[in-house]
């Protein structure tokens, strides 16, 4: 059932989808998300992969954008506010990038290098007074190799990297743009920004009300012509509980939710709704505490956990809304490799694995995980870790869980497991992207423990270090995939991860949605859209 506030949002975004005038009825479509608050619009969203879908690249531009157009296959970097860019010839660190000229922001201002610059010294620069404290670490701790910038001529900006890096690119699409004359005008402050935020973007914000929705409408001058939206208005809402979006779906105050729970699906089918399932760069693990003195420190045990797990039995409960996960990519991806281990449900191996990391019956193996509510790529984590721990138990573990709101996670994840922000804990259920050929890097290796980056369960590998190292200085695309396949195989039989299963991105719409064509990415294209 709705709760009181959740009604009257629904109610009152229902009054304005159907408000008519003598023309025709204006195309507003309306998204339950699954994240507990609005996440923030000023151009770095928080809410992880959900605000970056819904409240980033809708409403700003990256410097270099992604490519939706490719359904078949996993989302390309493309170029965007940078519309060109070379690698210096005589230094591989330094990138020269080209300006897109001729784009606006919402509120007419033109783009420009300054502004540019302006953008990254929010985020690198902390004696500027744009930075931005709160939103700079999210940023940060993806576009790690960022060293330093210089205009470079007329429109045209040089950034540097700390090292020789290929996949630079790819990270430059976390770097979104906002505009310096709003926040200007807005008081010189992110929180009045906050209040009539402006980019670039193919929407444009048009009302927040802060913690129940963000209303959006086309950006008729938008630089691309071909991604000018269709719709006039795209509206979000928050709303943790899965039983409450479906209830919403049902009763035609929303018009598209995120993640229904796997046992509603059938029924909505039956009952008209479109239910979209579609692969995307997406893993569900237990990110494991693998630093000395944790349970997880020793490799048999890890193993052991990974054994321990039925795939098919949960895949088959989340009525096939996922599929079995043997590794961080899966087996089909070309970074897959060949790994040694192969981790299908083997409880007697589980137990023998920990009975040689001195486990048994009169010493049982225990550990406590942080697991969310709901939230950016969580899919149902109740049911789903209630359905592990039995596995678990039966298995020779006893596993708690320490329970926390989607947002606590994200916090954690980003400093060291030793800090209070982990209250304690031996490993962090959150689902996490392979969005760019870097991503090993940022997740398993040595230098990336945070707050560098994102290595919360402080996995190290020599081996695995110098392969992603090497990976990331050769600009040959052959060389890449080689050394990264090698590098995944050791984190498989490593067992750095529990490596649970891959979201198949579940979203279910009203029939009135056409002109959906969902995308291997953790955001999605909302300019091909109609409402019929």
């Amino acid at each position: 059932m709705l709760d009181r506030r959740q009604f009257l949002t629904a109610s009152t975004a229902t009054a304005l989808a159907t408000k008519t005038s003598s023309a025709a009825p204006p195309q507003v479509l309306r998204i339950a998300m699954t994240a507990s608050d609005l996440p923030t619009v000023t151009g770095i969203p928080n809410n992880g992969g959900e605000g970056f879908r819904f409240l980033g690249y809708p409403v700003y531009d990256g410097v270099v954008n992604w490519d939706y157009s490719h359904v078949d296959q996993t989302a390309d970097a493309t170029p965007g506010l940078f519309e060109s860019w070379t690698i210096d010839p005589g230094n591989p660190t330094r990138w020269i990038f080209s300006l897109r000229p001729n784009v606006l922001f919402h509120d007419g201002s033109p783009l420009t290098i300054d502004d540019i610059v302006w953008n990254l010294q929010r985020v690198w620069d902390e004696k500027s007074p744009q930075y931005d404290a709160s939103a700079a670490p999210i940023v940060r701790a993806t576009v790690t190799m960022m060293d330093r910038w210089e205009v470079a001529g007329e429109g045209k900006i040089a950034l540097y990297t700390k090292a020789p890096f290929s996949f630079f690119h790819y990270l430059l699409t976390y770097c979104l743009v906002a505009s310096p004359r709003q926040w200007e005008k807005m008081g010189r402050s992110w929180q009045g920004f906050a209040k009539a935020p402006v980019g670039t973007g193919p929407f444009k914000i048009t009302r927040v009300v802060p913690g129940q929705y963000a209303e959006m409408t086309r950006n008729e001058a938008y630089w691309n012509k071909d991604r000018i939206p269709r719709l006039d208005r795209l509206v979000v809402y928050p709303m943790p509980e899965a039983t409450t979006r479906v209830a919403a779906l049902r009763s035609g105050q929303v018009d598209w939710i995120e993640v229904p729970p796997p046992d509603a699906i059938p029924s909505l089918r039956d009952a008209g709704f479109q239910i979209s399932l579609w692969p995307y760069p997406h893993t569900y693990p237990y990110v494991l505490n693998c630093a000395p003195g944790s349970i997880f420190a020793d490799v048999r045990v890890r193993q052991a956990m990974n054994f321990a797990i039925d795939r098919d039995g949960l895949c088959t409960m989340l009525n096939g809304t996922a599929k079995p996960a043997y590794g961080f990519y899966p087996p089909e991806h070309p970074f897959f490799g060949k790994p040694q281990m192969r981790y299908g449900y083997d409880p007697a191996r589980a137990k023998d694995l920990l009975r040689q990391a001195g486990y048994g019956p009169d010493k049982r193996a225990r550990a406590k995980i942080m697991i969310s509510t709901s939230g950016s790529g969580q899919m149902v984590p109740i049911p789903i870790n209630e359905f592990l721990q039995q596995n678990f138990a039966a298995a020779g573990f006893d596993i708690d869980f320490d329970v926390v709101e989607w947002g606590t996670m994200i916090v954690a994840r980003r400093s060291p497991p030793s800090q209070a922000t982990s209250h304690g804990d031996d490993g962090i259920n959150n689902s996490l992207g392979y969005t760019d050929p870097s991503t090993m890097y940022r997740l398993f290796a040595t230098a990336s423990f945070p707050p560098v980056s994102t290595n919360w369960g402080h996995f190290s590998n020599p081996r695995f270090d110098e392969l992603v190292a090497r990976a990331q200085t050769t600009f040959d695309s052959a060389e890449q995939t080689r050394l990264l396949a090698e590098a995944h195989a050791i984190l498989v039989d490593d067992a750095a991860w529990l490596f649970i299963c891959h979201d198949l991105n579940p979203r279910a719409m009203s029939k009135r949605v056409t002109g959906f064509r969902p995308a291997q990415s953790w955001s999605q294209d909302f300019t091909r859209i109609s409402m019929t």
